[in-house]
């Protein structure tokens, strides 16, 4: 079994919002990425899908796009990003999605072989807050990664990895601590994929080594619309 993470793909086969409008790295994006996806995943691995999957507004609409999703090989687990407007009822979602072997994650954990799965959605970092209403949502999905958190320790069992999704990024451009990074170490995360990134100006560093714990930047047009492969047998 083998973990691979692509995240950011803002699908639109339901509507008429392509992303070549921001440049021509999203030329024929999801193309490229169904491509090396082929290439890369086999029926038993895994791909980690951190947020803002569809450009829908609402679940019908959506489903189009997951649809092209659920094409592809592998199980793909998912977790909500700032653009997934069309993610209301968990519930409903989990239900859904579990037939097309797409499993959403929020505040909560899955498990896969030897791999546990935890996550939830982030939010912008203290020192970008401009507004008292950033920071309430910012503690509150502290509160949400720490319930996915310990939801994931009753499924841990010796030897097996804990591998975080967020959308946000758990750290600024210095990769100074936050209260996500504070967490992941408390909690002993192996690894924390995340998105939310793009364009020319956005964080290039795709991987990095915090206290312990690896960090990767997973926003489809950083990797070149290619999927990284994070972990495996």
């Amino acid at each position: 079994m083998k973990i691979f993470a692509v995240s950011d793909l803002h699908l639109s086969f339901s509507s008429d919002k392509p992303m070549d409008v921001f440049g021509t790295m999203w030329e024929n994006h999801f193309g490229q990425i169904r491509e090396d996806w082929d290439a890369k995943v086999g029926d038993d691995d895994i791909v980690l899908l951190s947020g803002d999957l569809s450009w829908a507004m609402t679940l019908e609409n959506a489903l189009i796009d997951i649809a092209e999703v659920e094409k592809l090989k592998g199980k793909k687990i998912i977790v909500r990003g700032n653009h997934d407007y069309w993610w209301q009822s968990y519930t409903k979602l989990a239900r859904m999605l579990a037939e097309k072997n797409i499993f959403p994650l929020q505040n909560n954990s899955i498990k896969f072989g030897k791999f546990v799965f935890c996550g939830t959605r982030g939010w912008t970092l203290p020192e970008s807050n401009r507004a008292e209403e950033d920071e309430k949502i910012y503690n509150r999905e502290l509160i949400r990664y720490e319930l996915a958190l310990n939801d994931a320790k009753t499924k841990l069992s010796d030897g097996d990895t804990l591998i975080a999704m967020l959308h946000y990024p758990p750290f600024e451009l210095d990769n100074g601590d936050s209260g996500f990074t504070e967490l992941s170490e408390k909690y002993g995360v192996s690894k924390v994929v995340y998105g939310h990134l793009h364009g020319r100006y956005g964080r290039t560093e795709i991987k990095c080594e915090k206290n312990g714990v690896s960090y990767y930047m997973t926003s489809c047009d950083k990797l070149g619309n290619r999927l990284i492969e994070i972990d495996g047998d």
